[in-house]
């Protein structure tokens, strides 16, 4: 791993832990999105545990899309990564740093969501509580370098908002979040295909309802390894187009 990469990761940590009220915005909107979805199913039991793995993969990549997407973009418009740019770090360093600085934060999210989720709304499963979390942590490497990539195409925060309707809800409509892809039209079907979103709540439901372990859903996982490498690739190439955007 390249050795810039860990002072930029520090950073991001140091400078996200002294935003008090981030760090507390980071902790309640969580348990507060997922309390609100939890009631507004009729029945909770075993209703809302067939919907959970679907909605805590989802959950997860919009919390780590958003997170990582608006804090990069004010990396940029700030002047923070034109500084760091005109020192001796690769675009490699950057985009690593950067992924471990957010990554930190994202996946304690996406924690706090499973734990609450399972402890709190008393939601059954089948799997190791362990295993879901190690594939929880795939799907928030592939969420962050979603947003690190998308907000290279921003210059401020509306535009950058604009990409959630843009990259998360078509996924979360046509990934078996809300119904089966098997139900659904032929050419949405194909569509689901090329979205990462797809294997992560596949994966999540054969691990949650299934009982399958991580070697069960290596298909899955390849899958979301394979989106998370290629789109930090890209994020790398735009990288110093869009700092000097």
């Amino acid at each position: 791993m390249p050795g810039n990469a860990f002072p930029i990761a520090g950073r991001i940590i140091r400078q996200l832990v002294r935003d008090r009220r981030t760090l507390a915005l980071i902790v309640m909107v969580p348990l507060v999105v997922m309390t609100i979805i939890c009631y507004s199913f009729p029945e909770k039991g075993a209703f809302l545990s067939g919907y959970a793995p679907g909605l805590l993969a989802a959950l997860a990549l919009f919390f780590s899309f958003l997170l990582t997407g608006i804090s990069f973009l004010r990396e940029r418009t700030q002047g923070t990564m034109e500084r760091i740019m005109a020192s001796p770090v690769s675009r490699l360093d950057m985009v690593i740093g950067y992924l471990l600085g957010f990554f930190i934060f994202a996946l304690t999210q996406s924690l706090i969501i499973l734990l609450f989720t399972i402890y709190v709304l008393d939601v059954t499963y089948i799997g190791d509580l362990w295993q879901i979390f190690v594939f929880l942590i795939f799907v928030v490497t592939m969420a962050v370098n979603l947003g690190i990539f998308a907000s290279s195409f921003a210059k401020n925060e509306f535009q950058m908002i604009q990409f959630i309707p843009l990259m998360l809800f078509p996924q979360i409509f046509l990934c078996g979040v809300i119904w089966p892809v098997a139900d659904m039209h032929p050419v949405l079907q194909w569509i689901a295909r090329f979205l990462p979103l797809k294997y992560a709540v596949d994966g999540m439901q054969g691990i949650m309802l299934s009982g399958d372990s991580l070697l069960d859903v290596g298909f899955e996982l390849g899958i979301l390894v394979a989106f998370a490498i290629a789109i930090s690739i890209l994020a790398a190439t735009t990288l110093r187009r869009g700092a000097s955007g």
